[in-house]
């Protein structure tokens, strides 16, 4: 059996300063916003020298990408876990869509950059990371065309509208008083499922 070998001063170092730049940057981009958001800000609250900083990223844009990359890979695991769990593409769909609301409801943080930053996020999703994650959300879709649990649609077309309604759901629900991911997971269910006809009707609209 193979020992792990512990991890030296300078590399502990590193990782040290990289997480003190990252942790910085979530809270300087959910206070100010990405616009108004300098590398000053940032450099400012990490207390670290600018050219410290400098030796992990060359701008606010890389740092605002690592952010993004951190965040999938928090979720990736989670939805294949989903895949695992679920005995057809309903269930996954349903499980992936409840895992990525609660992850926007549960992390306050995470909640304060998005509502922030929607259009930065939105101009920002071909980081590595980004890309093997949905990547493998297409995956999981034709793993199910082949078994013939979905018709044989357009994967990437389904991958990228599956991704779409996340995106815009999510970030219409965080702005909500109360945050309900299960309303708003049943709902990105149903319409990528059934379609809007099959969508639950508002009682309180009446008609003209």
């Amino acid at each position: 059996m193979h020992s792990v070998k512990p991890i030296g001063k300078r590399e502990q170092t590193k990782l040290n300063n990289r997480e003190s730049i990252l942790n910085a940057a979530r809270e300087v981009f959910a206070e100010l916003g990405y616009g108004a958001t300098t590398v000053r800000d940032i450099i400012r609250k990490t207390g670290l020298a600018s050219g410290t900083f400098y030796n992990y990223y060359k701008s606010k844009e890389e740092v605002f990408e690592a952010l993004m990359d951190d965040g999938m890979r928090r979720i990736r695991p989670r939805l294949k876990a989903d895949r695992i769990r679920s005995r057809n593409f309903e269930e996954f769909i349903r499980n992936a869509f409840r895992t990525y609301f609660d992850y926007l409801a549960s992390d306050r943080m995470t909640f304060q950059i998005i509502r922030r930053n929607p259009a930065s996020l939105r101009v920002r999703m071909d980081t590595p990371e980004m890309i093997a994650g949905f990547e493998e959300i297409r995956e999981y879709i034709e793993e199910d065309i082949r078994d013939g649990n979905v018709p044989p649609v357009d994967s990437e077309y389904l991958m990228a509208a599956v991704v779409g309604i996340a995106m815009e759901i999510g970030d219409r629900m965080i702005k909500r008083p109360e945050l309900d991911a299960k309303e708003a997971a049943d709902f990105a269910t149903t319409l990528v499922l059934h379609g809007f006809h099959a969508l639950p009707v508002k009682t309180d609209v009446k008609p003209k």
